[in-house]
């Protein structure tokens, strides 16, 4: 199956509820990937979970008003909606996935790839 035919994946242990604003949670999808998930402007967004830098579980760290994620150990900082470099040490962007709420429960996928 191709990325772009992907289902969207129940997040194990985690309840849309589980995530106030401006938290984060680390998580687990039933293959072993590990998310971060977060809640800003009560938008839920969710990425690997670890800092591109020298990755650290971002999970530690903390969403900023700005909307950016802050790593912990170095401080690097990624935007929660793209995963952008906001701020490094980082150089490299976070590997976002969508997300969906249904009936209080976060479901995820990784986004379909562009391109042929």
């Amino acid at each position: 199956m191709t990325a772009a035919m992907e289902a969207f994946v129940r997040v194990e242990g985690l309840a849309a509820a589980d995530v106030s604003e401006g938290s984060l949670h680390g998580a687990t999808l039933a293959n072993g990937t590990r998310l971060c998930v977060g809640r800003h402007a009560g938008v839920l967004f969710a990425m690997k979970d670890y800092c591109t830098h020298a990755e650290f579980p971002l999970s530690e760290g903390s969403v900023l008003p700005s909307g950016e994620i802050e790593c912990c150990w170095h401080g690097a900082r990624f935007d929660c909606r793209s995963g952008a470099v906001r701020r490094g040490p980082a150089e490299d962007a976070l590997a976002m996935w969508e997300v969906e709420e249904r009936d209080g429960a976060i479901f995820a996928r990784r986004p379909p790839r562009a391109g042929p």
